[in-house]
């Protein structure tokens, strides 16, 4: 019988940014089983509530994650608008539709340059992260932030967008799209990609079901869940499905990401197309007054976020079910019997993002 020995994974690794951890039990190069710890960078932001009010929370909740700054304040607004039954412009939702599209853009891209990093394709790495810069420069011109948009507000947002602006941001992005072409025909066809992907981390579709996945993760293993099929903002107003992949392994999971770039900058030029005239926001008055869960689609998955307030300034309770949490028990089942060196890619796939998890 092989010698079974437990090698610590993480916090801090060459090729993951996120400090997470994992302890690995292996025989030789092979792994039996993965310990995950949580909790290496708990920040406590759920209990700020206490001290900063709910029109301020928004901020708080923006920086849960840089990554996904934009759809966590507008899912924070979305649990407030719903306990304060605030009708939010139709001009601003279809705004919130257009920023979150990009929001899921630049994290795709993001995601696919540390992915190349992952396997140790650095120009690849480079190349996603220059495509990422043009759209980082829209964000910045339509929003003032490049990261942290800073834009979603209870009862809509906060700047709006001209019809010239919108015909240029349009513009634009049909030159991102040209170039993200050129850079997913690579993770398609390349044959390095493929050996360090196809047949790795396994996830079936019974399991991924069972163990509760969402995101890319879920839609890899051929499963069409996404909350934007709620239709909240504008995404029951213009036409699309969920992509999915059959593969179930790494590769499929890759490419889910990448066919869902077409169908975010899709859904973009659709929501500019239907914009409609009107304000952006609406005066907020009074405190909330009882409890609300929001459901919305990150671009790692389904976040979740629950209210509750007590007609105070102060919201009684405030909790978030990030999708990286949800996604870490269907990474230790794909862990288990894969090779040490293909740990890194492994994690990767599931878009880790452990300050969203450790809030």
């Amino acid at each position: 019988m092989a010698t079974r020995t437990i090698v610590p994974f993480g916090p801090q690794h060459p090729v993951l940014p996120e400090p997470i951890h994992l302890d690995l039990v292996l025989e030789d190069e092979k792994v039996i089983s993965a310990i995950p710890s949580i909790g290496f960078i708990h920040r406590g932001l759920e209990k700020l509530v206490e001290k900063k009010d709910f029109l301020e929370m928004t901020y708080v909740a923006e920086r849960i994650c840089g990554i996904c700054s934009f759809i966590h304040g507008q899912s924070y607004c979305q649990a407030i608008e719903g306990v304060m039954k605030i009708d939010v412009p139709e001009r601003a939702l279809y705004l919130r539709t257009i920023w979150g599209e990009m929001s899921r853009i630049h994290s795709h891209l993001l995601w696919l340059g540390l992915f190349a990093d992952g396997f140790g394709f650095e120009s690849l790495f480079m190349h996603s992260w220059r495509v990422r810069e043009k759209l980082l420069d829209l964000i910045e011109e339509t929003t003032g932030g490049r990261v942290i948009f800073g834009t979603a507000k209870v009862g809509g947002v906060r700047r709006d967008m001209e019809s010239l602006t919108l015909k240029r941001v349009e513009d634009e992005l049909k030159i991102i799209e040209k170039m993200s072409h050129e850079l997913t025909d690579v993770f398609k066809k390349d044959s390095s990609v493929k050996r360090r992907t196809v047949g790795k981390g396994v996830l079936s579709k019974e399991d991924a079901i069972t163990l509760g996945a969402v995101g890319p993760t879920v839609r890899g293993s051929g499963i069409a869940s996404d909350m934007r099929k709620l239709g909240y903002a504008a995404y029951g107003k213009i036409s699309w499905e969920p992509v999915i992949e059959t593969g179930c392994d790494c590769y499929a999971r890759c490419m889910v990401r990448c066919r869902e770039l077409y169908q975010s900058f899709d859904m973009i030029y659709q929501a500019m197309a239907k914009i409609p005239d009107g304000p952006v926001d609406v005066k907020v008055t009074g405190n909330p007054n009882g409890e609300y869960f929001a459901r919305v689609e990150q671009p790692r998955g389904e976040v979740i976020y629950y209210v509750k307030g007590n007609n105070t300034k102060n919201l009684e309770r405030f909790r978030v079910r990030t999708p990286t949490f949800a996604n870490v028990p269907p990474l230790v089942k794909m862990l288990g019997g894969c090779e040490l060196a293909d740990v890194p890619v492994i994690v990767l796939t599931i878009d880790p993002c452990i300050s969203c998890t450790e809030r």
